[in-house]
């Protein structure tokens, strides 16, 4: 209790009370990470580290779909008892995106921490922008998700357990190759990665994931220190 700063909320939810406090928490010194484990974020798949290791988005994204649906059917009702699901059911998958972050969040920190490596995460500004989309549908699931607020979590969490976070630029991320640095849109063929150059091939996100970590393991790492200008332009 000594920890707490400020005031605090009492919040209803549901019938329940939550008290909402906001606390200071001591964070650990960062140690001299001996390597970096990229992270990549998307669509289809959430995140994807530089060791292979996928978070598929399918669950939550078909969760949306529903939602989108049963939404159309509840407009066109007009009704309060139709508003009033229709606020439930937002709440709820509010409430499933932001426990799916923090699970994905904690295993990232922790892999991290575990194996001395700091974590390389990209510069998610204007990622809405950057990333294509097939129809209405994918573009509807891009601008719900909540890109910045697993990066957040990422950060907070890598905070607290003392692990070192670069933020890198993505630019070419998606698009060099990470055996022989041959950079070209072509390389990147939807989920498929394959190099017009030397043939190199694996999945997409993986191999944005590995370029991710390298820029940040070719730039020198001040401690506690957040910046964008790592970016890929040769491997």
């Amino acid at each position: 209790m000594n920890r707490i700063r400020g005031e605090a909320d009492l919040l209803l939810r549901n019938t329940t009370f939550y008290l909402a406090a906001t606390i200071d928490v001591p964070e650990a010194t960062p140690f001299e990470p001996k390597d970096w484990l990229g992270v990549d974020v998307g669509v289809n798949n959430i995140a994807t580290d530089s060791d292979g290791e996928v978070w598929s988005g399918g669950q939550l994204n078909g969760l949306r779909t529903r939602h989108v649906k049963l939404r159309a059917r509840l407009q066109s009702k007009d009704t309060k008892s139709a508003k009033r699901l229709l606020k439930k059911r937002s709440r709820k998958e509010r409430r499933f995106a932001t426990a799916v972050n923090h699970l994905i969040s904690k295993r990232i920190v922790e892999k991290a921490k575990d194996t001395l490596r700091g974590i390389a995460l990209e510069e998610l500004k204007g990622i809405r922008n950057r990333v294509t989309v097939n129809g209405s549908r994918q573009r509807r699931t891009i601008h719900s998700w909540a890109f910045n607020q697993l990066r957040s979590f990422i950060e907070y969490k890598a905070r607290l357990a003392g692990v070192p976070l670069l933020l890198v630029n993505p630019r070419n991320t998606s698009r060099a190759c990470p055996a022989c640095g041959y950079i070209a849109k072509a390389n990147r063929k939807g989920e498929i990665f394959l190099c017009g150059n030397c043939g190199y091939a694996g999945p997409a996100d993986h191999i944005a994931a590995v370029n991710i970590g390298r820029a940040a393991f070719n730039r020198p790492y001040v401690s506690g220190h957040f910046n964008t200008s790592g970016t890929i332009s040769r491997l």
